[in-house]
């Protein structure tokens, strides 16, 4: 198989057009309005659809096609009743790094709305990932994240009342849960188990996004140990596809 020499690292081999060379219609037109996009730049406005299907001389929804593929990929975003180039993903490490922490290291704002800080029996389901008994009381933060002010994710976070006992009144909301933590309550983060799965968001998690249904979501489940290595956390945290991609380091054993 030959491989075109400026086909970028990463990139579908062949640019994913099948040996026989037989494509469907829409994916030629996404290759176009992709090849256009990098023309545009970041922010910059497409063309509307009958003005697409005008130039490469395909039906409206042949385009239709082509550029759902591009939003849910993230290359394309909606802005008012128009189409712009959307900016690069949020690279987030798979680490015990925060939220907050990540998004900075890629020079952008970090910031969370509070959905919900409410305290409740721990059920059974949940007492051994938070170490506690059942009944013993729990808060539940519920936040939606942002990235320079854009809502780009919902997080869950359960944690039992014992180790935080005054989350309610000390900790400010929009600010690193990992660092009121670390800082106020000197609870440190040994290690944590995580699990990473492909979702589409529930109808009230893609309304707090500001997200269609059919968007595809990463999510991640983790539970976190201190040093010590007793439960601390059991959280939930929901990204967009198309806003997000997750990098971590490999070392061979």
């Amino acid at each position: 198989m030959d491989y075109p020499n400026d086909q970028a690292p990463g990139a579908p081999v062949r640019s994913g057009i099948p040996e026989h060379g037989r494509i469907p219609k829409y994916y030629a037109v996404k290759a176009r309005i992709a090849a256009l996009t990098e023309e545009l730049g970041e922010g910059g406005p497409l063309p509307t659809e009958r003005d697409l299907a005008l130039r490469y001389e395909v039906s409206r929804e042949t385009v239709r096609q082509a550029l759902r593929e591009l939003l849910l990929e993230g290359r394309l975003r909606r802005q008012g009743r128009g189409t712009v180039v959307a900016g690069p993903k949020l690279e987030q490490p798979l680490t015990l790094a925060s939220y907050t922490e990540g998004v900075r290291r890629q020079g952008r704002t970090p910031g969370r709305n509070l959905i919900t800080l409410d305290r409740f029996p721990c059920p059974a389901g949940l007492a051994a990932e938070v170490g506690v008994e059942r009944g013993e009381p729990v808060w539940h933060l519920e936040r939606v994240l942002l990235a320079d002010d854009e809502r780009v994710g919902l997080e869950s976070t359960y944690v039992s009342v014992v180790r935080a006992p005054r989350l309610d009144v000390d900790f400010d909301p929009d600010s690193s849960f990992y660092a009121y933590l670390r800082e106020r309550l000197g609870i440190v983060f040994g290690d944590a188990d995580e699990r990473i799965e492909t979702v589409l968001a529930t109808p009230r998690e893609a309304l707090l996004i500001g997200t269609p249904p059919a968007l595809p979501m990463l999510l991640i489940h983790r539970l976190s140990r201190d040093t010590e290595g007793l439960p601390l956390e059991r959280v939930r945290s929901l990204y967009r596809g198309d806003r997000f991609s997750f990098t971590t380091h490999l070392k061979g054993s």
